[in-house]
């Protein structure tokens, strides 16, 4: 029995239908931690089905041992059904894997050398706030971004310290910090890797537009949780016009209108059951592909 097609029809679900649904339910806004990590987790399974599938093709046979069954008959050390396609699907599946590093790469070094340019004019133009844990820089707009990496910096403008209060700062700052701590920057960059891969694919678009939008929601939270929702909220209307440079991550920017109203709104967490459903259907999800393909060796 070859579990291509199955694992192929498995695929083209996840990367066309299952993105639809997340983007229709409710529960991500309010766990958007658990819901980054769903996404994520759609991608993986998603790459995996299709190697797999294609590796299957060349070799139907072939169960758990798929790899190194197709890898040998691609080298020619062993038998398979079609050499050529057992080539092909190794090929393929390389050329996958590759494609995930040069997206993750590519926009990784490109956001770390606009960082480092930025740092050099902060360096020149800013001055060290040791009140506020930020560097502050002369702009009447009120805004306020990191730039994360090895030497993180959060950065404030004039008008935004003019402006707010001094809770309202310590929880733009705060959401500022959550950013750097949480590596949000690199989460960022292996979004941008399943859209180098699959450009035109509603899994990629999706993942590239919703994991923005849920760190942010993240980096809300962990506001949230020193300062009261009117103070963070407050903080987000006055910073709603502040934008960040290239490779930054901002307070302010296209997303607040829809943040604000997830914050002005019923504080309510997803349940524990919900969450619990959720992260064990991340955790099946990957492994389905594995399951499909071991019925390939017994038939």
């Amino acid at each position: 029995m070859n579990a291509a097609p199955a694992l192929f029809a498995y695929a083209a679900v996840v990367g066309t239908l299952a993105p639809g649904v997340m983007v229709r339910c409710r529960w991500p806004q309010r766990s958007p931690s658990l819901a980054i990590g769903v996404w994520f987790t759609l991608a993986v399974t998603f790459s995996l089905s299709l190697s797999l599938a294609a590796l299957n093709l060349g070799d139907p046979d072939a169960h758990l041992h798929g790899l190194v069954y197709s890898c040998r008959a691609a080298l020619g050390l062993g038998p398979s059904a079609d050499g050529a396609l057992a080539r092909a699907g190794v090929a393929f599946s390389v050329v996958l894997v590759v494609a995930h590093l040069v997206g993750f790469t590519f926009h990784a070094v490109r956001a770390h050398a606009a960082r480092s340019g930025h740092r050099e004019v902060l360096d020149k133009v800013g001055r060290r706030s040791a009140d506020l844990d930020a560097t502050v820089v002369e702009h009447a707009v009120p805004a306020a971004y990191c730039l994360p990496g090895r030497q993180p910096r959060i950065v404030l403008s004039t008008g935004a310290v003019d402006l707010l209060s001094g809770a309202e700062l310590g929880a733009v700052v705060e959401h500022e910090r959550a950013h750097v701590l949480g590596r949000h920057h690199l989460v960022l960059s292996v979004s941008h890797a399943l859209t180098w891969a699959f450009p035109g694919l509603p899994l990629a678009r999706q993942v590239r537009g919703q994991v923005p939008l849920l760190l942010e929601m993240a980096a809300d939270d962990r506001a949230l949780r020193r300062f009261p929702r009117t103070t963070v909220a407050t903080a987000m209307f006055t910073m709603a016009s502040g934008e960040a440079p290239q490779g930054a991550l901002a307070a302010g920017g296209q997303t607040v209108l829809v943040r604000l109203k997830r914050v002005l709104g019923p504080a309510r967490a997803a349940h524990p059951v919900l969450r619990c459903c959720v992260g064990a259907s991340a955790v099946v999800a990957p492994l389905l592909p594995v399951l499909l393909v071991c019925p390939a060796g017994l038939g």
